[in-house]
């Protein structure tokens, strides 16, 4: 039996024109899972909480404090504390389900060959595309509101100088490169870790696969964290230069 790792996601089957991958295939389960559990837990809230509740709450609570610090107004923090948390809590999530054991042993038999029913989310990179468009497009809307339209593409098309016209272009260049920077960022750490952890366990089935695994746990937890802090730092410096650009002018 031969290791079989591959970069892009293996499709299942086709509604009509539209392929179906495992990974996506996987998503609809977490997502209809994550749905009812959040349903489920907003009518289990009481006043006197238990101690789940009360881990929760505090556990949210510590976290806006830090969104809001970093954020420097408690008005901004509200505003960007929901979308940023929520993709922190989605990524962190969908990330542990990989270490369920078993997942792998569990095949169809499609026309391509056997493959595996389900595949990590985050390392299929549609999925990572998509939500780093998400964070840039809330940053870019975030200077636009701030700054107006106008002065907004003035910042990137400045012709009052070469020199201007050229730092226009750089920073044009850097709001690109940052989709590029978030998404090549998560997927990339996700990724190796899964054909890190693979290798070794194809190669090595016994004990030496370990301290891979507690490596693929603590990145688990960490590139949730840092995608989404990156996220609020791209949106605060959004917000900051514009208010220093309406103060200038």
């Amino acid at each position: 039996m031969g290791l079989n790792i591959s970069l892009s996601p293996e499709i299942l089957f086709y509604i009509g024109q539209i392929p179906i991958s495992n990974s996506f295939f996987w998503s609809l389960f977490v997502f209809t899972f994550l749905i009812i559990g959040a349903i489920v837990f907003k009518y289990s809230l009481r006043l006197r909480p238990g101690k789940f509740q009360s881990l929760l709450e505090m556990l949210i609570s510590e976290s806006y404090n830090f969104v809001e610090s970093m954020m420097g107004s408690k008005k901004k923090a509200q505003k960007v504390f929901p979308l940023v948390f929520t993709m922190f809590f989605f990524i962190f999530f969908v990330n542990l389900l990989t270490f369920i054991p078993g997942q792998s042993a569990v095949t169809i038999k499609t026309a391509g060959g056997i493959i595996p029913l389900f595949r990590a989310i985050i390392a299929d990179y549609s999925l990572v595309f998509v939500m780093t468009i998400v964070s840039v497009f809330v940053t870019q809307t975030v200077a636009i509101v701030s700054m107006g339209p106008l002065r907004y593409i003035g910042k990137f098309l400045n012709f009052t100088s070469p020199l201007n016209f050229f730092l226009g272009l750089m920073d044009l260049v850097g709001e690109i490169a940052k989709v590029l920077s978030l998404s090549f960022r998560l997927f990339g750490n996700i990724f190796a870790g899964e054909v890190l952890a693979a290798v070794m366990l194809f190669l090595f089935p016994f004990f030496l696969p370990l301290p891979f695994s507690f490596l693929g746990i603590l990145t688990a937890v960490v590139q949730p964290f840092v995608f989404s802090v990156l996220t609020v730092v791209f949106i605060s410096m959004a917000s900051t230069a514009a208010e220093e650009a309406t103060e200038a002018a």
